[in-house]
């Protein structure tokens, strides 16, 4: 069963702005087998004044970026550098889907989430030297902090490249750069 008829934003993205992914996708969402969502809240219905829907351009104006702040460190980040990053997102259908809450009262964005879809070579492609390079390109093409799941007999490879254990999760180890 999926979710109810989700309709478009009458506040959100202006008639005709483009949304980083389609969102009818979120209509297709089947949450017959969610059981811990109180008050039958869905993407569809997350509540009054609320809307779950693909992150736009606009979302510059409404709060986007001072929501991730209040995270993480996010920089100076212009409307043009903005925009390059979510056309850089946009030309890469079917990887990078940030969804975001607005509450359509205040016009601000006020939840948000990204779900990077990873296509990957692993298994018999996995060898410490591939390990250690892309670990050393994810610092050289600006990234933050790398992260990988792996089995508890794994651990100790990854720590001896600089890995540690992300709190709370101990299989999840990452590194920060």
């Amino acid at each position: 069963m999926g979710a109810p008829d989700v309709q478009l934003p009458s506040v959100g993205p202006e008639e005709g702005e483009v949304t980083l992914y389609d969102p009818d996708i979120l209509t297709k969402l089947d949450w017959s087998k969610v059981t811990h969502m109180k008050n039958g809240v869905t993407s569809a219905t997350p509540g009054e004044g609320l809307l779950v829907r693909p992150l736009c351009k606009a979302d510059y104006d409404r709060g986007f970026l001072q929501l991730l702040g209040q995270l993480t460190k996010i920089g100076d980040i212009s409307r043009e550098k903005f925009n390059e990053r979510f056309e850089a997102m946009r030309s890469c259908p079917g990887h990078y889907y940030v969804t975001v809450i607005e509450d359509t009262q205040l016009g601000q964005i006020v939840g948000s989430a990204t779900l990077a879809c990873e296509l990957k070579f692993i298994r018999d492609c996995a060898k410490v030297g591939i390990v250690t390079t892309i670990t050393l390109l994810a610092g050289e093409v600006g990234c933050y902090k790398m992260g990988l799941d792996c089995k508890d007999e794994m651990k100790l490879f990854y720590r001896s490249l600089g890995y540690s254990s992300e709190k709370g999760n101990d299989n999840t180890m990452i590194i920060r750069f």
